[in-house]
């Protein structure tokens, strides 16, 4: 399995990262219903028998419990772990010792002395400047806490800002962690991607299976609902099932072809565009076996031009 490099110069990772906004959170996925820590510790050793090793998770995911979970299995993980963790800037976060007093928390839930990737989790920073923010996390860059910077949910405009701020205290910033799949493309249509290419920062794809709409599991014909808050969202709706159809049909007919599930041919037309990592969210030893099977084969250019064509709906 090759790895990439985030950035231009940040930390070598696996092509595909683990994420685990499910780990902890019972208000969107249920934590505890249906899967709890055994189930998550089982996933997190079955990502590194895979050769994954690259895991993401946030302070917000499930209170901090998310961290702890990936901080006591990492204990006795058989091999290094890279972890990148996020920040978020909440309205009572105004300074930048409330940046590093939030680091080091995560670092405490974590068992660890420095943090592979630390994210902004949004751009909107209330009452911190993005000045203000940028520098203390070039501060800790330089104090050894953090081997790298990253970006989450930021425009074009605000990843330019971040890009350049970082810049002039001679830190780079390495990726921006943001929606991408077949059924999101609106990175390639509103500057995003091409913003990234041009500054050289890696894309972290969160969402690459549109929450499971791109494993072929939900159907017009079959009726099924997902658990949680998607039983509301109308893309799994009868109406919004059979718009996709043509993708989910391509899907399906490629995976035929290569011997590999929907979801895996979704997750390697990701990486097939190059400096792009999807981030696969996994609850089970099942999921993460499943994900991986994303690796150690490749679409080729037919194959990734007839997904992009079939999906051009949704680049807007």
């Amino acid at each position: 399995m090759e790895n990439i490099t985030l950035g231009q110069n940040g930390p070598s990772v696996t092509p595909l990262c683990i994420g685990t906004w499910a780990w902890g959170d019972k208000l969107f996925w249920n934590y505890g219903n249906g899967y709890g820590t055994q189930e998550l510790e089982g996933a997190f050793t079955a990502a590194l028998d895979s050769g994954v090793t690259f895991f993401d998770t946030a302070e917000v995911y499930g209170m901090g419990l998310s961290e702890k979970l990936l901080g006591q299995f990492m204990q006795t993980a058989s091999k290094p772990v890279q972890i990148a963790t996020k920040f978020g800037p909440l309205p009572w976060r105004f300074t930048g010792q409330s940046v590093s007093d939030a680091l080091t928390e995560s670092l405490k839930r974590l068992q660890l002395e420095r943090i592979e990737l630390y994210q902004v989790h949004w751009p909107f920073a209330f009452f911190l400047s993005q000045e203000s923010l940028m520098n203390t996390l070039a501060d800790e860059v330089k104090q050894g806490r953090i081997a790298a910077v990253g970006v989450s949910n930021y425009s074009a405009t605000q990843m330019r800002e971040a890009h350049q701020i970082l810049a002039a205290r001679g830190i780079p910033l390495v990726v921006n962690q943001v929606r991408y799949s077949l059924l999101t493309r609106q990175i390639e249509s509103n500057g995003i991607l091409a913003t990234a290419r041009e500054l050289g920062v890696t894309i972290l794809a969160y969402s690459p299976l549109a929450q499971g709409l791109l494993t072929g599991k939900y159907t017009p014909e079959r009726g099924e609902t997902p658990n949680g808050v998607r039983k509301i969202d109308p893309r799994f709706s009868k109406e919004g099932l059979e718009k996709i159809a043509p993708v989910i049909s391509l899907l399906h007919s490629l995976g035929e072809k290569y011997g590999r599930t929907p979801a895996q041919v979704a997750l390697n037309w990701l990486i097939a565009q190059g400096n792009i990592i999807p981030i696969a969210g996994v609850k089970t030893p099942e999921q993460v076996k499943q994900n991986a099977g994303a690796l150690g084969w490749r679409l080729n250019t037919d194959e990734i031009g007839q997904l992009e064509q079939v999906s051009r709906p949704w680049l807007s």
